[in-house]
């Protein structure tokens, strides 16, 4: 990995902010169109969190998102992409060009990508942040394979709190909703269904979390009433990092992510957006997918750019005629 020490005042074609695998795939893509680019990323992708990834193409056997991450960079690196840890503080833009303020120095962009995803929030439980990809889950569609015939607790208390518990039945008769001393909000259809399908509900606060190693083995209510558990999800909900668009006044949806069109362009000229932080749903192999239709709009972007203004690079090639 490539580090700056130097202040920058050149202006890259392209800077990604976020190296996770919206980033990474975006990376990879414009490494290898052969334009100037820069990866700034602060190694939080969520991706670490997931302790075994079952359901990411080409690995069978299940990788660690740590692993697919690791790979990831050393495959931005072969294709000539500099990546710089750093934290980006703002984000401008001036008439045709970005300029990001880092902790560390300033740089200068023609075009942006913001692949800056999103947190999911873990529950209010005390304990709970080691079960995190291994007990703990987020997601019914990346891990509720992996919880088959388990004792699943739902912790939540909404809409999709209910739905996935209902869609858990699918792969566990022992489900249950937790709702951690919150007031249910579901809706009454979901509160129906609820009721229809037998689901019980524990109301009161979860005070403690038994687990070995990050695997879960109960939940303490109250006191001291415990219940055996294998595995929970949480629907608390998500933090989307859309502080950067939104500086630059990029719209936003009604459920606070970055809003962008087919090729994830944001509606601020030059910035694009892809992967978790946009209404895409957030799964490793489509944030990838993103990150590439991103690279290539913007490739693209960059090429007409270069024709309106006459300043792709000349050939340089005398062609001879063949001889009789």
């Amino acid at each position: 990995m490539t580090d700056i020490h130097k202040r920058e005042t050149r202006v890259r074609e392209v800077i990604i902010i976020g190296g996770g695998l919206a980033g990474l795939s975006a990376a990879i893509y414009l490494g290898r169109s052969r334009r100037d680019t820069l990866l700034i990323h602060s190694d939080r992708s969520m991706a670490k969190w997931e302790d075994d990834v079952q359901n990411y193409l080409g690995f069978p056997e299940g990788i660690a998102g740590n692993a697919i991450l690791d790979r990831g960079r050393r495959q931005v690196e072969r294709f000539g992409v500099e990546m710089v840890e750093d934290e980006v503080r703002s984000l401008t833009r001036g008439e045709e060009i970005f300029h990001i303020d880092t902790k560390r120095q300033p740089y200068h962009a023609k075009r942006v990508l913001l692949a800056t995803g999103l947190t999911h929030l873990p529950p209010e439980v005390p304990g709970v942040r080691e079960c995190l990809g291994r007990s703990l889950f987020f997601c019914k569609d990346c891990d509720a394979f992996r919880v088959q015939g388990k004792r699943i607790v739902i912790i939540g208390r909404n809409n999709e709190a209910a739905d996935y518990a209902l869609a858990m039945l699918h792969f566990s008769p022992s489900v249950l909703i937790a709702t951690n001393g919150k007031v249910v909000s579901w809706d009454e259809s979901h509160a129906a269904w609820v009721e229809e399908y037998g689901i019980p509900i524990r109301r009161e606060r979860i005070t403690a979390v038994e687990h070995d190693d990050g695997r879960l083995r109960g939940l303490t209510f109250g006191r001291d009433d415990r219940l055996n558990v294998d595995a929970a999800f949480a629907t608390r909900g998500d933090i989307s990092h859309t502080e950067l668009a939104e500086s630059l006044d990029a719209k936003v949806d009604a459920e606070g992510q970055v809003a962008v069109d087919a090729c994830l362009k944001t509606s601020v000229p030059g910035l694009y957006a892809a992967g978790c932080v946009t209404p895409a749903n957030c799964q490793m192999i489509i944030a990838a997918g993103q990150g590439a239709i991103a690279a290539q709009a913007i490739n693209r972007d960059l090429f007409e750019e270069s024709l309106e203004r006459h300043t792709l690079p000349r050939c340089g090639v005398t062609v001879h005629a063949r001889s009789a």
